[in-house]
C-alpha cells in the first residue's frame, strides 16, 4: 500500500538518491533545474510516496515566474520532477502523486497557473496540461517547445522568459 506524505518529512539524501536513480546523476544540467535555480520546493505541493517504509516516489513543485517581455512578472508553479524508483515505474505511482498534488493545488488556489516540461500526450490526456499558451515562452536552456506545458486560468499566452520565482515563507 502506498502512503503519500509531505516531502519535507523525508531526508534530503533519500530524495536525492531517488532523483539520481530515476533521472541520472547528470540531471542538474537540465533546463528545468535552471528555471528553478535558487528556490526551494513548495512544501504544501510536494509529496513522497512511501511503501513498506521505503521511498518509492516523489513529486516536487517550485515557485517560478514568467518574466514578460514588457517587464511584468507572472508567478507560476512549476510541477516536477515526478520521480518514481525505476523498479516501480509503470505501477501508477506517478499518476497517484500528480493527482494528489493537483487536489492540493486546487484547494490552495495554486492550480490557477501550473507549468511543467513533459510529455504532452501523457500530461495532456491525464491532467489537462497543454502547450496552447506557451508558444511564446522561452527557457534558460534547450527545451522542445511542444513539451513546455501549462494549465490554469492565470496562465499567460505572452512572450517571456521562465526563471525562479520568490519563495514565500509559510
Amino acid at each position: 500500500m502506498i502512503n503519500l506524505v509531505p516531502l519535507n518529512e523525508i531526508a534530503a539524501g533519500e530524495i536525492e538518491s531517488l532523483l539520481d536513480s530515476a533521472f541520472g546523476a547528470d540531471r542538474h544540467n537540465r533546463t528545468a533545474y535552471r528555471i528553478r535555480l535558487g528556490v526551494s520546493f513548495l512544501p504544501a505541493l510536494s509529496f513522497a510516496a512511501i511503501e513498506s517504509g521505503q521511498l518509492v516516489g516523489a513529486i516536487q513543485c517550485w515557485p517560478v515566474a514568467l518574466v514578460l517581455d514588457d517587464g511584468d512578472s507572472v508567478p507560476l508553479v512549476m510541477v516536477g520532477p515526478v520521480a518514481v524508483r525505476p523498479d516501480r515505474q509503470r505501477d501508477g505511482i506517478g499518476r497517484q502523486l500528480m493527482t494528489h498534488m493537483l487536489g492540493h493545488a486546487e484547494a490552495t488556489g495554486d492550480a490557477r497557473a501550473l507549468m511543467l516540461i513533459g510529455d504532452p500526450e501523457y500530461y495532456g490526456r491525464l491532467f489537462g496540461f497543454t502547450a496552447d499558451q506557451t508558444a511564446l515562452w522561452r527557457a534558460p536552456g534547450p527545451v522542445e517547445q511542444r513539451r513546455l506545458l501549462a494549465r490554469g486560468d492565470h496562465v499567460p499566452a505572452a512572450a517571456g522568459m521562465l526563471g525562479p520565482g520568490v519563495t514565500v515563507a509559510a
